[in-house]
């Protein structure tokens, strides 16, 4: 059984939401009685038109999937109105759990609570999960209540209300308000309406207009021809070089291009070194057992971080120190597992024997020696370095043997390594 309109909670809470009155969470009806937490209180007090304390688990004429809300979850909503919805199931959960089972606060769905607070800060004056008032079979007294509460004014009995519909009798006040008062559409009227639309209709009519058409339109026909589509060149993706992150790499990002696309070493942190921050770069090369018609764009890279799965298959040489905690986060972290997959290259100085480790791995991994640097502060181009460029030949042909190996084509990567 609902409350009257002068005890209804939604309409006792709008007036003094409008009004500014206090609302308080209390133990008991006393108007004397201090403020409590949700969790513990038993009333929520209205302070306006005069002292009312209703009990806080009170159902109002709120409906959510057919239930009544009540009203210590409509003052919930409304404390956390300007809450994020997950923020507000998350606080909604933790009140749940102070309740100790003796409660349980209804979570509002986000139309439900947008349609609650819109409704209680005044701006709707009808809502289509609010039920009308005890005997108020139209709806207009309701209306009109709701338009009072907006104002902080007391809202009417039903009875009276009823009036304006020929039933009862009417105050000659409210009548004088009713006679000069011009009916105002808000957004929940002009969005929804006074009853659901279905808009079905309009969503086969979009679907014609909303299908992509193909860049295209004979790929079909193509696809569908084995002999058009065995011409059809398919994208090919680029090969992938790993270097190695560490600081006493030979090769480093800002000297790995010089290196294998001109032939030249130039030490990392020399003037003569690119100053670059990109964590990718690219090269070209022409791979002549391979594709002897255009160059092949490389992706040279440090870590893996971002590699998925796939990236694997068209990774075709590893850049090495000989620090095994380069491989910690590969495919394949056990270096002597890795380099039967992928060969390796070191690169260290001429006349110095290569670290253990990289001799333990023997033929798979490449030694290749450059001549130490003169002079790392001058920018000129050194024309004596002419043994680099033999160096360099001889890590593409490492590279080029073990991709046409591993299946590597003019118009195809392989599928596995």
């Amino acid at each position: 059984m609902m409350a009257p309109a002068d005890q209804d909670p939604l309409l006792l809470l709008r007036q003094s939401i409008a009004s500014g009155s206090a609302i308080t969470p209390t133990t008991s009806t006393e108007p004397s009685a201090a403020e409590v937490s949700l969790s513990i209180a038993t009333h929520l007090t209205f302070a306006a038109p005069t002292h009312i304390a209703l009990p806080i688990d009170v159902p109002t004429r709120f409906v959510s999937n057919d239930t009544p809300v009540d009203l210590r979850s409509i003052y919930f909503a409304w404390l956390n109105r300007e809450v994020a919805i997950p923020e507000y199931n998350a606080f909604a959960s933790q009140l749940n759990q102070d309740l100790g089972g003796k409660a349980q606060v209804h979570k509002f769905a986000y139309i439900e609570k947008l349609d609650l607070i819109t409704w209680l800060e005044g701006a709707s004056e009808e809502s289509e999960c609010i039920k009308p008032l005890v005997g108020d079979k139209d709806g207009s007294a309701s209306t009109a209540a709701a338009a009072l509460a907006s104002k902080g004014a007391t809202a009417p009995a039903a009875g009276s209300a009823a009036g304006r519909s020929g039933k009862g009798t009417l105050d000659p006040r409210l009548a004088s308000i009713y006679n000069s008062e011009r009916k105002m559409g808000d957004r929940n009227s002009v969005l929804r309406g006074i009853k659901p639309s279905d808009f079905s209709h309009v969503r086969k009519l979009a679907a014609s207009f909303m299908i992509k058409k193909p860049l295209h339109p004979s790929s079909s026909n193509i696809a569908s021809n084995p002999a058009i589509a065995s011409h059809q060149k398919q994208k090919r993706p680029d090969p992938i070089i790993l270097l190695s992150p560490s600081a006493s790499s030979l090769l480093r990002m800002s000297n790995i291009k010089s290196f294998l696309e001109s032939g030249q070493y130039i030490p990392p942190n020399s003037l003569s070194a690119t100053s670059t921050s990109a964590n990718m770069l690219h090269i070209n090369r022409i791979m002549k057992d391979i594709d002897a018609s255009r160059p092949m764009r490389f992706i040279l890279v440090e870590g893996t971080e971002q590699f998925k799965p796939e990236y694997w298959n068209r990774v075709v040489a590893v850049f090495t120190t000989g620090q095994t905690w380069q491989f910690k986060n590969y495919k394949w972290s056990n270096a002597n597992e890795l380099f039967r997959h992928i060969p390796g290259i070191y690169v260290g100085w001429r006349g110095e024997q290569p670290p253990e480790s990289v001799r333990a791995w023997g033929h798979r991994v490449l030694n290749v020696a450059v001549d130490r640097w003169n002079n790392p502060s001058t920018t000129a181009v050194d024309s004596s370095r002419w043994r680099d460029r033999e160096a360099v030949e001889g890590v593409w042909k490492t590279i080029e043997n073990n991709m046409r190996s591993k299946g590597w084509k003019r118009d195809q990567a392989p599928s596995s390594i």
